[in-house]
């Protein structure tokens, strides 16, 4: 099977697409059950998943998993209509969404300054995901349980008030992690392999993902 390729510091982003609203809900250890878990520190334990075996014999013990993890700040900054995040523990660089429909976003035209518009969104199959705050801010992150058959309503976005972090499991559909502030700056660690599954929300789907981002909740 033919890899994707995605230019993500310009994504092609039709015109008119629906949005689709994400319903907010407040990290719980209740609430994040099935997505994660809160994390009250930064060293809080990152699952590994053992590499995929293409045959009927079993991995030898201890192995496949040792890739271990990787780790750094993954920053956010709006930029006009743009949200640009740079994740330094895999050395990624992306426009993660918008405030407003790309067609929309005109000199003049007041933007949304209490959302993101997402049109991409993936899962890690080979490890779990950190994203601990730096700067004790809120900030939400979007997520949707595992499946390929991925429909833009399965999202819910977990908001913290940022005394806490959030840990997703491996598998986990997710769009990295967003301040309600201008910018943010989260401790970031995840599996080293950084296998990537993507879904193109704007091309394959036809939508934008609405996820609020809410001061208090």
């Amino acid at each position: 099977m033919d890899q994707v390729v995605f230019d993500y510091l310009n994504p092609k982003v039709p015109a008119g697409l629906r949005l689709v609203d994400v319903p907010v809900v407040r990290a719980t250890e209740e609430s994040i059950r099935g997505y994660g878990e809160i994390a009250r520190a930064k060293d809080h334990r990152i699952e590994i998943v053992p590499w995929p075996l293409s045959g009927w014999r079993r991995l030898d013990a201890g192995t496949g998993i040792e890739g271990g993890t990787t780790q750094g700040v993954f920053a956010c900054e709006w930029q006009g209509n743009e949200l640009l995040g740079r994740n330094e523990a895999v050395g990624g660089h992306y426009v993660i969404g918008f405030r407003e429909r790309p067609e929309q976003a005109r000199p003049g035209v007041a933007l949304a300054g209490d959302r993101v518009l997402l049109w991409h969104c993936n899962y890690h199959p080979d490890g779990g995901q950190l994203f601990f705050p730096l700067d004790g801010q809120p900030f939400v992150v979007p997520v949707a349980k595992p499946g390929d058959d991925l429909a833009p309503e399965d999202f819910v976005a977990l908001w913290s008030d940022g005394s806490f972090g959030i840990y997703i499991h491996p598998g986990i559909w997710h769009e990295g992690v967003f301040p309600v502030t201008p910018s943010g700056r989260f401790f970031d660690r995840q599996g080293k392999v950084h296998g990537r599954v993507s879904c193109d929300l704007a091309n394959e789907q036809g939508v934008l993902l609405n996820v609020p981002l809410p001061h208090t909740l």
